[in-house]
């Protein structure tokens, strides 16, 4: 059924929101992007049924600025969080402040990394909270003996906590599934959708996996060497892209990761296998949110959202996670499915989830608040059709975030830091501001504060393999898309990126 343009702020009952994001999921893991080799039954059915972003962006790909992006609205150095732990300001408003008083009950659930971790906020009516590591970044006066309802769900289960009263992430990644992350969140989202089944609510819940520590429950599920590793697998970076990502893609070779090695092809596929199997695991908890969503009879009167806070490069140029701007971090699966919507769409073109928040209040029946940074998507998602995006989308780096400092710091030092130069070298790329501008016509510019500019031609080279910045050619297209960035720091009052 095609949602026609003013249909819900007329009617009584608003409709509800279901938002589900995961942490660190590649928009190739899904095959309505391309990837039919993961067991995503569930996801690929909502897929199947709504409106797919062919080319979705995230605003910084790290978890915090990311996600105060996807609460709020607005671009991570306007809302201050500009890299991980630093936490969102309580004047700051989320989706579910700028509703209408009284008109819904809301609810967060999972991993929230926006400061103040287990601890209601924001305009939640319901907190559920998965994560006990955060407490050195608590605000003053916050109870550190407090526990996250997944510590007390795991404690009346029989599990006991390790050193500090707590259960850490590499300890609970290994319990049985029921016991998971996931399948806690499911039961607890399950729950909320019975129990408000009656009334207009807006439901945000985060899964912390595909997210390090790269090991679970389905480590088996995926034989390694029926994994495709990435077509720009082998395509390592070289002296002309920024000395942090070549000193990320060593730190990976040097050390690994989760446990496992990460030298030869067959340990990427081992890692690769691994990640997939937390995506099925996620698929499976999903699917059970889902289906209690349709068996409450709630599909026909929810708006349903599906994306990831970032993606992982996954092997791509034998790099792992994020913190840099290739396609495989900056770029996430967006589903967005309407009540009584039954068939999918596709919108080509770039988008950024700057836009969400506007477009989910329009949706809801809610004013547009004019301080917000982006644009409803309203009309793409009631058209009916297929459609094509013709903006820009920008994304930030704002120098902080890696785990380069340890290595930095170790005594000795590590030899293999010696060919990158000396660690201020190596400190001032790790804290390079990048501004990004991605254009409809598939141009992307990474512009450099230290001068470390990478321009590439997407469409023609959708692996970036080749750095084209330097290229004499290429100068006016550069010079063309700073001036787009520059354009858009003055429209967003950005003072902190590069010039």
């Amino acid at each position: 059924m095609v949602i026609k343009k003013g249909r819900f702020c007329n009617e009584m009952k608003r409709p509800s929101l279901l938002f589900i994001y995961t942490d660190e999921q590649a928009w190739r893991t899904l095959a309505a992007y391309g990837n039919d080799r993961i067991e995503m039954p569930n996801l690929n059915r909502l897929a199947d049924e709504s409106v797919v972003f062919d080319q979705a962006y995230v605003t910084q790909p790290v978890c915090t600025p990311s996600r105060s992006t996807l609460l709020t609205g607005l671009y991570p150095h306007t809302n201050g969080c500009i890299a991980n732990n630093v936490p969102l300001r309580s004047e700051t408003e989320c989706l579910v402040e700028m509703l209408e008083h009284g008109q819904y009950v809301t609810a967060h659930h999972g991993k929230w990394h926006l400061g103040d971790e287990i601890f209601r906020q924001h305009g939640f009516d319901e907190w559920v909270s998965i994560e006990d590591m955060y407490r050195p970044h608590y605000s003053e006066g916050r109870d550190l003996d407090a526990r996250s309802g997944y510590h007390h769900f795991l404690v009346e289960n029989g599990f006991e906590p390790g050193e500090g009263n707590l259960f850490k992430r590499g300890v609970t990644a290994r319990y049985p599934e029921e016991f998971s992350k996931p399948a806690y969140l499911a039961g607890e989202a399950g729950r909320f959708i019975r129990e408000n089944r009656e009334r207009p609510f807006a439901l945000y819940v985060n899964m912390l996996e595909p997210h390090m520590p790269y090991f679970g429950p389905r480590d088996e599920q995926y034989d390694p060497a029926d994994v495709l590793l990435p077509g720009n697998f082998d395509e390592v970076p070289g002296e002309d892209r920024p000395l942090k990502t070549r000193v990320f893609q060593r730190l990976y070779h040097e050390n690994g990761h989760s446990g496992l090695p990460l030298k030869t092809e067959d340990d990427w596929r081992r890692m690769v296998a691994n990640y997939w199997g937390l995506c099925s695991q996620v698929d499976t908890h999903v699917g059970t949110i889902l289906d209690t969503l349709e068996e409450c009879g709630l599909k026909d009167s929810t708006i349903v959202v599906f994306t990831s806070d970032h993606g992982d490069m996954m092997g791509a140029h034998r790099l792992l996670a994020k913190c840099v701007m290739f396609e495989e971090a900056v770029r996430v699966p967006l589903l967005m499915r309407l009540p009584g919507q039954t068939k999918s769409r596709r919108v080509k073109g770039p988008v950024s989830q700057v836009d969400i928040v506007p477009t989910l209040l329009d949706l809801m029946g809610q004013s547009l608040l004019p301080h917000l940074q982006g644009a409803s998507l309203r009309p793409v998602l009631e058209s009916g059709e297929d459609s094509q995006l013709t903006e820009n989308v920008f994304i930030e780096w704002n120098g902080r975030d890696s785990g380069v400092e340890r290595q930095l710091r170790k005594e000795p030092r590590p030899a293999w830091l010696d060919e990158f130069g000396s660690n201020d070298e190596i400190r001032a790329s790790v804290g390079d501001s990048v501004r990004t501008v991605i254009s409809p016509d598939g141009w992307k510019l990474n512009y450099s504060a230290r001068g470390e500019h990478e321009l590439y031609d997407i469409y023609e080279d959708p692996g970036e393999t080749r750095n084209l910045a330097s290229d004499p050619g290429y100068h006016k297209k550069l010079e063309d898309l700073r001036y787009q960035i520059l354009d858009w720091q003055k429209r967003t009052g950005d003072r902190n990126g590069a010039k």
